[in-house]
């Protein structure tokens, strides 16, 4: 089983450069399962029900989600409904959507965890370590053979904590949220695979996708400056995490950084 993972994706770049790489992609590394981080993809803000189809037409499986979950507000109008939409799963209790979803992929059932991180992330979120036991008891009970979780944070530490609490439990544990990708790809002993961050999907000529006038004005005056998604060139960061069919275990990370 190989399974794509696509760094968050920002703004309309962030769409394209997936439209016109998943399929090579998928084809090149033998792709079974592609799980992207679309949080960002409308205009750096959010998700709509368009760009949701359109990702899902070109060959994304699941969608996850992070601290801009809510940031276009129909998506209250379509979250219930979308199985394979998943939004972090430590968000207070009652909150509309999922936390987690099993698909069936060939022989094997895969559960999708998101999590958010509660270092440095501007919310108020429940302990994402005691949510993520919770999630996981509940995609066992749905019979996932292998368990995916999407831990949206900050801080690396906190990442790293959150493998070394779950690297028993699950068998892909990856970051995201700050969009620079990291080269501390990790097979645990047990067989869990881990980065802690997958990257960013979008325009390459940027600050994290963001026009650089507007980061760079509020860096040097620290005044408000609404922020927008750069335009130009894109470039894509992803995973592929190659998994043994026998025992459901990581044995082997690619990294990919497309410019």
């Amino acid at each position: 089983m190989n399974i794509l993972v696509i760094g968050d994706i920002v703004g309309k770049v962030g769409v394209d450069e997936v439209n016109k790489n998943i399929s090579k992609l998928k084809s090149e590394y033998n792709i079974d399962f592609t799980i992207a981080n679309g949080e960002n993809s409308a205009d750096g803000m959010g998700i709509t029900k368009s760009i949701l189809d359109n990702l899902y037409l070109h060959g994304v499986d699941v969608v996850t989600m992070g601290n801009h979950t809510w940031g276009k507000k129909d998506i209250f109008s379509f979250i219930n409904e979308e199985e394979r939409l998943v939004r972090p799963a430590n968000y207070a209790e009652g909150i509309v959507g999922r936390g987690s979803t099993v698909l069936q992929v060939k022989d094997k059932r895969i559960g999708i965890i998101n999590l958010i991180g509660r270092v440095n992330m501007g919310g108020t979120y429940d302990n994402p370590f005691i949510i993520a036991d919770r999630e996981i008891d509940k995609v066992k009970k749905e019979k996932a053979d292998i368990i995916v979780v999407d831990f949206h944070a900050e801080a690396t530490a906190e990442k790293l904590a959150l493998a070394y609490y779950l690297k028993d439990k699950v068998t892909i544990l990856f970051g995201t949220h700050t969009h620079v990708q990291t080269a501390d790809e990790k097979i645990y002993d047990s067989g869990m695979g881990y980065i802690t961050d997958v990257g960013m999907t979008g325009p390459l000529n940027s600050i994290i996708g963001m026009n650089i006038e507007a980061a760079l004005k509020r860096f040097l005056t620290q005044m408000p400056e609404r922020y927008s998604c750069a335009q130009g060139a894109g470039m894509l960061n992803a995973v592929v995490f190659e998994i043994d069919d026998k025992d459901n275990i990581v044995k082997k990370i690619t990294r990919i950084n497309n410019k």
